[in-house]
């Protein structure tokens, strides 16, 4: 099977990563949730930090209602989806630096690591939407973070994820797939 053969059989059985864009939707809405709480910074930054915990099992919970093992072995470039994931941990060192350096600016460049990690599965899953969302994102989390608090980046992360699920949706029904 050829490396376009591999690609288009991944998109059909992982649903183009749909199960992980959904549940982001609901991690900035904990995100979010933080920003209204009237919490000392450093303490709304880590319960930032502890809103990702659930990423795993609600795309897990999601994948499988879906009919999609997000952890399927089947899949040749399986292991490529999680390392192009796994590097995104190590941008979020930068996170951590800006937690201590830049704490009001934390919210912000985690949503510009998080656009940013996307654009590899832009390839990897033929899709637009992956293109366009893992540019729009740290470009407007550099805008909306440079002029407002981390809440309206969060508030605006959540808006654009649920775009970017109902566009990537789309796709997945072109495919023939049930989204």
């Amino acid at each position: 099977m050829g490396v376009e053969d591999l690609r288009n059989d991944i998109m059909v059985g992982q649903k183009k990563g749909l199960p992980f864009i959904l549940a982001s939707v609901v991690i900035w809405l904990l995100i979010f949730g933080v920003g209204l709480l009237d919490l000392p910074l450093p303490l709304g930054n880590l319960l930032v930090f502890c809103c990702s915990a659930p990423l795993l099992p609600i795309s897990w919970l999601l994948g499988r209602r879906m009919g999609v093992d997000i952890f399927s072995k089947e899949h040749q470039l399986g292991q490529l989806g999680l390392l192009f994931s796994v590097n995104q941990l190590l941008y979020l060192l930068i996170v951590m630096w800006v937690f201590r350096a830049v704490p009001e600016k934390m919210v912000m460049v985690y949503a510009m690591v998080f656009g940013a990690h996307l654009l590899p599965f832009s390839w990897l899953y033929k899709s637009r939407a992956y293109l366009f969302f893992a540019v729009a994102i740290p470009i407007l989390a550099l805008i909306l973070g440079s002029l407002f608090q981390g809440t309206v980046v969060a508030g605006a992360l959540v808006l654009v994820e649920l775009v970017f699920a109902w566009l990537l949706r789309g796709e997945v029904l072109a495919l023939g797939a049930r989204a």
